[in-house]
């Protein structure tokens, strides 16, 4: 049952420098044009790019310019987010308490407050100038399905997106200061998820399950989207390809089979009314790629059993 969701990135990378005060001034009108621009085109959901309206100052002054969820930059973000129905992943350094993270600032249709993921990871210098680390890799489940984040420097620590594959993310969303490339790619073809990143320059991109880019940002396209459909599973052909025709032969053009060779994988997603990829999976005894790799692990551990 086609589940779509239609996602969007800015690429944003500030103003300039200059006090505290100007920059926050600049990027956030400068976030406000970008904003309006983006909701022409439709998204439920739109990402910028890690710490966006702090972009321009140094660690120690970002942190000093932490808001919380009644300053300017939230309340802004929520008019807008009112105003387009969307949902909008406004990432800032978010003062709670007496601490301050490196967050990505999730705000509802409606303008609520949905929560914040704060980066596990800091950067060193990050952490030097007070920047707290997170500790949980938080999912929300959304009106179209279950996502997640991971801020710049968590891309180079599995812990974070096992943490969210296993809380249920489907989509998650990168806001970074660094274009991140093949390790974005891997995550997503490796873990089976849509990754959406948001990059202050050049080469902001939506890839899918399979690793495949859908599109990239660029100087002449700073706001990309596309429509994906969040109602997929990623396969090993193992065990699986010999069923293709008998499912093709049923649902037709309701269901697609994407495969890549040599990894041999497969995404298969339906966009049929009434019946989703769950219903498929049992109807034709399909095994996904996750329960394909325990399986194998649970044969070699019963062989090695025997020998012993």
């Amino acid at each position: 049952m086609a589940r779509l969701v239609r996602v969007a990135s800015v690429s944003f990378s500030g103003t300039g420098g200059g006090s505290t005060s100007e920059v926050l001034e600049r990027n956030l009108k400068a976030m406000v044009k970008l904003l309006k621009r983006a909701i022409l085109d439709e998204p439920d959901i739109i990402c910028f790019p890690e710490c966006s309206p702090m972009l321009g100052l140094p660690n120690e002054k970002m942190v000093e310019a932490a808001q919380d969820r009644d300053g300017r930059v939230f309340r802004t973000m929520a008019e807008l987010a009112e105003e387009g129905e969307t949902y909008i992943v406004c990432p800032m350094m978010e003062r709670v308490g007496d601490k301050v993270y490196n967050s990505a600032v999730l705000i509802g249709r409606g303008g609520e407050y949905i929560g914040s993921y704060h980066k596990i990871h800091p950067t060193i210098g990050e952490i030097e100038a007070g920047v707290s680390p997170g500790v949980e890799p938080k999912t929300f489940k959304l009106d179209f399905g279950t996502v997640g984040f991971a801020i710049c420097f968590d891309l180079n620590f599995e812990d974070v997106v096992k943490g969210l594959t296993k809380n249920g993310a489907e989509l998650v969303f990168f806001p970074s200061m660094y274009p991140s490339g093949l390790q974005l790619k891997i995550w997503a073809f490796n873990y089976g998820i849509y990754m959406v990143s948001a990059y202050t320059g050049e080469g902001s991109m939506i890839v899918d399950p399979l690793g495949r880019v859908l599109a990239t940002s660029s100087a002449y396209s700073t706001i990309i989207s596309k429509t994906i459909n969040l109602d997929y599973e990623v396969f090993h052909l193992d065990y699986n390809h010999t069923k293709f025709e008998d499912m093709k032969r049923k649902y037709g053009s309701g269901i697609e089979l994407d495969v890549i060779r040599p990894e041999a994988t497969f995404m298969l997603t339906s966009n049929l009314k009434d019946v989703t990829v769950k219903d498929l999976i049992r109807e034709f005894g399909l095994e996904t790629r996750k329960e394909y790799f325990k399986r194998a692990l649970r044969v070699r551990t019963k062989a090695l059993k025997t020998q012993d």
